[in-house]
């Protein structure tokens, strides 16, 4: 399958939107990716059909000495993110440590409960009332 005819214009165009800082379609981050949403073609578009423009996209990125500062404040936040999820993680991976403490000492518990039960009723079978209770009617 042939690329569309305008695909490489809408690349093109798209490069110059995100390099003026004009983007209408995507984050207007210097990647692929952005480029490609930027220009609605397909990323393999990039990658595999056009990586002449890939290439000439990138060479224009490095010229001008670095990435924006939107971009810099979401990678820190992303940054951030992935440290907090990483806490998140811990911190769950010790509450279900705990949870499984809890669930052998309620097993445990249950457990000795029941033989306790046990006892008491075989006991409660061995005694004999010395006497039979007597009502209140049969006092008077």
């Amino acid at each position: 399958m042939s690329p569309a005819p305008d695909e490489r214009d809408r690349i093109q165009a798209a490069m110059d939107r995100i390099l003026t800082g004009t983007h209408e379609r995507s984050n207007g981050a210097l990647t692929i990716v952005a480029l490609a949403i930027e220009a609605e073609v397909p990323r393999n578009a990039l990658t595999q059909r056009h990586t002449d423009l890939k290439n000439a996209f990138y060479d224009q990125v490095r010229a001008r000495g670095g990435t924006p500062d939107v971009e810099t404040r979401l990678r820190k936040k992303v940054v951030a993110l992935k440290t907090t999820i990483a806490n998140k993680n811990a911190e769950l991976a010790l509450l279900k440590a705990d949870a499984q403490g809890f669930l052998a000492e309620n097993t445990r518990l249950t457990l000795e409960n029941q033989e306790l039960r046990d006892v008491l009723s075989n006991k409660a079978s061995n005694v004999i009332p010395l006497r039979a209770r007597q009502t209140p009617r049969d006092r008077t």
